[in-house]
């Protein structure tokens, strides 16, 4: 089990540094910088340039692209290959990853990400490399796996908690998830939300115009919801069209199902996978409304995004969903006829959405700063270099969370 919490401490200003302080952090198990795939990749991207920027040295592994610039902000990029193939391409790169700090890198502490990847941890513990594993979402739950994947999830849960020095949970309802089935605790570090003004530039060269369209984000997934989304807004009244961003590394069954059921509306608009950073802000920053799915996750990406572009947002009600946004006056939805209800809503009423967005924008920017954010992952990574790892819990006020819901459904 993992030591019991220490006071928190604050991480030592620059000024106040010596060599010593310096930590060299490995940082393992996405695809890398620079960010342009998920939440991991933005988060390895935003903490560990900050982490550079206090004098730390951070290696990144990233699956092979050539193209890529290394150092990238700073943070050295190493290039591995993986297997193509769903079911095994983390593992492969993991593996070549944790074969690269313990033989060359050698890093003080190793922060490894998904906890899919743990049956691997051995070889850093063997090394005598502390690990903080950041456990991602409720991963067994996802539609994707079959009988074998959530198995698998549910082991690797098992053996997080066995081998990890420190576990990271993104959100409360992942560190009581893990608290309650394991009793271990976790470190609660929420990720960060980037604030962006809305820019109608890029939006206007796919043939948008700022508040005239709905918007979603997210991987094709069955647990995000895209499905029921365009089923709902089919039903409605709407005259704003449906913008669906988003797509999956390997096609499946569910993304056919998603274009056939798009097909059969012509206002529904599916763009694929966004990867132009700018265009993403700016969907997000201009839409009506922006329609949230995912449901297994803890502190969602996309959600922070759309907070902080100051989008409207009607979230799936699931209690991550409600940690997040906060407050008793936001908009959530379960079903279809929700979503028919929310986007007529949306249209008869635009003001009132836009307010909602501002009060999303003023929970971004208080709750959900990068560098609170690099504080906590600073200040974790300095107490496993020491040996002495407490976890920072909801009740630290320096580490930015997702608070408990006063309501909601799991």
């Amino acid at each position: 089990m993992p030591p019991k919490p220490l006071s928190p401490a604050r991480p030592l200003p620059m000024s106040h540094r010596t060599n010593n302080d310096a930590t060299r952090v490995a940082m393992i198990g996405t695809r890398g910088v620079p960010a342009s795939y998920g939440g991991f990749e933005t988060a390895v991207e935003e903490i560990g340039a900050r982490l550079v920027e206090r004098g730390h040295k951070i290696t990144v592994y990233c699956r092979g692209r050539s193209e890529r610039v290394s150092p990238y902000r700073g943070m050295d990029a190493v290039d591995l290959p993986a297997v193509k193939r769903r079911s095994v391409e983390t593992l492969s790169h993991t593996t070549l990853s944790i074969l690269h700090a313990v033989l060359r890198a050698r890093p003080d502490v190793a922060i490894v990400f998904n906890a899919a990847n743990s049956p691997l941890l051995p070889f850093l513990r063997a090394a005598q490399i502390p690990i903080a594993l950041h456990t991602d979402g409720l991963e067994w739950q996802r539609g994707k796996w079959g009988v074998f994947g959530r198995r698998y999830y549910l082991l690797a849960e098992r053996l997080a908690v066995r081998w990890a020095d420190q576990l990271i949970s993104d959100a409360q309802g992942i560190a009581d998830y893990y608290q309650g089935k394991y009793e271990t605790e976790s470190a609660v570090i929420a990720y960060g939300a980037p604030l962006k003004e809305a820019d109608p530039a890029p939006i206007r060269t796919i043939g948008l115009e700022p508040g005239q369209y709905h918007l979603v984000v997210c991987r094709f997934e069955p647990e995000n919801h895209a499905d029921v989304i365009i089923h709902g807004y089919s039903q409605s009244n709407a005259e704003l069209p449906l913008v669906v961003v988003g797509g999956v590394p390997y096609s499946s069954h569910y993304d056919k199902s998603l274009a056939h059921l798009a097909g059969m509306d012509h206002r529904v608009r599916l763009l694929g996978p966004v990867w132009d950073q700018r265009l993403l802000d700016s969907l997000y920053s201009n839409s009506a409304v922006y329609i949230h799915g995912q449901s297994v996750g803890g502190t969602n990406p996309s959600l922070l995004r759309a907070m902080g572009a100051s989008a409207p947002v009607a979230a799936f009600d699931v209690n991550f969903n409600r940690e997040v946004l906060r407050g008793e006056d936001r908009c959530y939805w379960l079903a279809a006829h929700d979503v028919r209800n929310i986007v007529e809503d949306v249209e008869a009423q635009s003001g009132r959405w836009q307010a909602l967005g501002a009060a999303a924008r003023v929970v971004a920017e208080d709750a959900y700063r990068w560098d609170d954010v690099a504080d906590c992952y600073e200040e974790l990574v300095m107490r496993l270099k020491g040996g002495n790892p407490p976890p920072l819990r909801s009740g630290d006020p320096s580490c930015p969370r997702a608070e408990a819901p006063p309501t909601g459904r799991e």
